[in-house]
């Protein structure tokens, strides 16, 4: 394919609109313009007319594509011809090895030994070279930079590089046009590309619409760095938005978005679990957790948002599908919708149907049951019962709670937030 000339790039730009405007031009073509689908149901619960912009439909799963497109794109004769590396085990890996199969170029992707097979296998597919090497990103990221040097490859970095910023700004340029009249935006945040992109664009046209960034809470690190005044390294732990387990914002995305983005929430895995279910009831569609941070900020603000035209980006659909039937059923139970009650009985023939009898009244929809005689409590004429319970909501849950309180059992109740428990003495 006959790439747009592009000037050398040795010296990196600065990021400014009129470079974003550059960048959707030299994209068009090049990766797709996304769905902004409102939801009326969401909506409802948001209290807001809401739309969702529909990056997962990018041909590889992400926005990623964006930044590392015209990151290509923007390189020179010279670098093309020797080709690019990268760090990443995830969505960028993927955009960079896609299109520069598609456009010519060498990709050497370095990921921790650690990766999931199928993004691998999904990164050799595209034709980029995969060295497995190391124990985490950061031995990862480490490597690549030493090849780059060594090798006089292009290290295009995930998320602080100036034409991966503008790559991603151009969503909210698209966005725009889309949603004029938009109000606020809210973006997922991991290392700082996305938001700080979509805020410089959105900013520079209508500076009043209000930037909102949403943190996994086991990965605060646009938070924490706002509070300090500077970027740090936070620790950051495993969960269902691993792809915004950075351990650091980058230098130039924290000096676009210091003083520019408006607020930055945190949510936690049960809120990330109820908003991809909910995406996969309500709108047929299946996100990864870190694509649906911004939706479950959003469901538990009907107060924030009331009645304003919000935009939520869905940055991400490449989830991987042996998780999706455990984040279902936390999902469901992080809604009221599904519950786990242990229960002490006394071991006498009658006492489970008695039990189960009077669930029943309150229409719960028995799923499983199990006896424990092993390690039930130390008095022998007790039974531990568990029970997997279908129920309509926390509502639902606590009226079951006050049937269990009127046989006078010691219980607990795992799926409503917080666990409930009643212990009595003997």
């Amino acid at each position: 394919m006959l790439l747009p000339v592009a000037t050398p790039s040795a010296k990196a730009p600065t990021v400014t609109l009129e470079g974003i405007e550059r960048a959707r031009a030299r994209l068009q073509g090049q990766i797709r313009s996304t769905p902004l689908v409102e939801s009326e149901r969401l909506g409802a619960v948001c209290g807001a007319r809401l739309w969702l912009k529909q990056e997962h439909h990018q041909t590889t799963g992400s926005f990623k594509e964006r930044g590392a497109c015209n990151r290509l794109l923007c390189l020179n004769d010279d670098e093309r011809q020797r080709g690019v590396v990268a760090a990443s085990a995830g969505n960028h890996a993927l955009g960079l090895a896609y299109h520069g199969q598609r456009l010519g170029v060498p990709v050497r992707v370095v990921m921790p030994r650690f990766a999931p097979l199928v993004k691998v296998d999904r990164c050799r597919s595209y034709g980029a070279e995969v060295v497995l090497v190391g124990e985490t990103f950061d031995e990862a990221r480490s490597i690549a930079t030493a090849m780059a040097t060594n090798e006089s490859l292009t290290l295009v970095h995930g998320f602080d590089n100036p034409w991966v910023i503008e790559g991603q700004g151009t969503l909210g340029l698209e966005l725009l046009e889309q949603l004029p009249d938009v109000e606020a935006v809210v973006v997922p945040v991991g290392g700082g590309g996305l938001i700080a992109g979509v805020t410089a664009a959105i900013k520079a046209i209508k500076p009043e619409v209000e930037i909102i960034g949403v943190e996994a809470k086991h990965a605060p690190t646009l938070s924490r760095a706002l509070a300090a005044g500077r970027p740090l390294r936070v620790d950051v732990e495993p969960g269902l938005a691993d792809g915004l387990a950075v351990a650091e914002v980058g230098q130039l995305c924290f000096s676009l978005l210091q003083g520019h983005v408006d607020r930055v929430a945190l949510v936690g895995e049960g809120e990330i679990a109820t908003a991809i279910v909910q995406l996969m009831e309500v709108e047929k569609t299946i996100v990864e957790g870190a694509g649906a941070v911004g939706l479950a900020w959003a469901l538990g603000q009907p107060s924030a948002l009331r009645d304003r035209r919000v935009a939520v980006i869905l940055s991400g659909g490449n989830i991987d599908l042996n998780v999706v039937a455990r984040v279902i059923e936390r999902g469901l139970a992080s809604a009221g919708r599904l519950c786990k009650v242990t229960v002490e009985l006394r071991d006498h023939p009658g006492a489970l149907a008695q039990l189960l009898t009077r669930l029943a009244e309150t229409e719960a929809n028995l799923l499983e049951v199990e006896h424990d005689r092993n390690f039930a409590p130390a008095d022998v004429a007790q039974v531990n019962v568990s029970l997997l319970l279908e129920t309509r909501d926390r509502d639902h849950i606590a009226r079951m709670r006050q049937v269990l309180d009127d046989i006078g059992l010691s219980y607990q109740i795992f799926g409503a937030t917080p666990p409930r428990a009643r212990t009595l003495g003997r």
